[in-house]
């Protein structure tokens, strides 16, 4: 019993997908298709010597570099330094995971990073090239806070940002809709804290309205509950549409799942679902969903590479819907 027990433990997992590149340190991948071409927006991880923490102090990233690919599976090209930290006026410290969008010949690169105060803001910054370099506004974006920046483009070519994150993304020192250093989570019982969206303006850099909760409900129609950690948001807004539904998928953060809801718009609100893939190795799971050439396909990290937490490889691998629009959950590894 023993030696078979033995030989269970040490087999390893097989990862379904390796790293797209090994020579950095990559995470939390953006992906989109500009031009025909696949263009992935990831944090650029880096061993900064800051020592491990719930705020997440040892995500110390200080520059964005832009993957770029003409097909899956094809050669991964890093596009270098698109934006560096020293040169956005207001930043502070941690440059968090990042989205873009294209609107009227300017490339945009979103951003959270904390400002001079230590606070997490959104930034902006554009290019004429999809790969930078971006040039940064000199102020975050009014009205935004909090991290993890998704940027979606609706059929009526409207362009809305979806963000937020609790513990370190500091969504819960919010609530009042002022900054509150000591802002607590919500009880186990009391509806979860929700992300947040914002119709962005026309000119694609700041905010059209005050930002909204995006809520996520169970399949009663009630609002999920903070002690429903399982299913409750807690980072990485990913927002898709497919057959005129819209898909809202997020980290369920400290029980690592990526789960999906639906609605009929985008502003929800929107009904719990499932699992779109099970945790990876390593604390942190975050994504993109993305049609190319008529597939879908789930951009997501692991640690293969390092085993370290904070030092991740950005993957991809086929996403499929059933026939009744609901996702097929993914496990990363065999």
């Amino acid at each position: 019993m023993l030696a078979t027990s033995l030989s269970v433990l040490g087999q390893a997992k097989k990862p379904i997908s390796q790293p797209l590149v090994s020579h950095i340190f990559t995470a939390d991948p953006s992906a989109h298709v500009f031009n025909g071409k696949i263009y992935i927006y990831p944090s650029h991880d880096i061993e900064s010597g800051v020592k491990e923490d719930d705020e997440g102090g040892h995500f110390d990233m200080k520059d964005f570099h832009i993957l770029s690919l003409d097909k899956i599976g094809g050669k991964v090209k890093d596009n270098g330094v698109a934006l560096d930290i020293k040169n956005i006026p207001w930043a502070g410290r941690q440059l968090w995971a990042p989205d873009a969008a294209f609107k009227n010949g300017t490339y945009y690169l979103y951003f959270p990073v904390k400002d001079k105060s230590d606070v997490f803001r959104i930034g902006v910054a554009t290019s004429k090239s999809p790969v930078g370099p971006f040039k940064a506004e000199p102020a975050p974006i009014k009205g935004s806070f909090s991290i993890d920046p998704c940027v979606f483009k609706d059929t009526d070519g409207s362009y809305y940002m979806y963000f937020g994150g609790i513990w370190g993304g500091q969504l819960q020192r919010w609530k009042t809709g002022t900054y509150e250093p000591n802002g607590k989570l919500q009880d186990d019982n009391q509806p979860a804290l929700s992300p947040k969206i914002a119709k962005l303006s026309k000119d694609m850099l700041s905010f059209a309205e005050e930002a909204k909760d995006v809520k996520i409900l169970d399949k009663n129609g009630k609002e999920l509950l903070a002690g429903d950690n399982t299913k409750r948001f807690f980072e990485a807004s990913w927002l898709h549409k497919y057959k005129g539904k819209y898909y809202f998928s997020y980290s369920t953060g400290d029980t690592h799942f990526i789960a999906y809801a639906t609605g009929d718009n985008p502003y929800g609100p929107f009904t719990y679902q499932g699992v779109v893939l099970n945790p990876v190795d390593g604390w942190t799971n975050h994504h993109s969903i993305v049609e190319i050439k008529g597939k879908w396909y789930l951009f997501y990290h692991d640690v293969q590479i390092s085993g370290k937490t904070h030092l991740r490889n950005v993957k991809v691998t086929e996403l499929k819907h059933n026939p009744d629009g609901s996702i097929q959950t993914i496990s990363a590894y065999k």
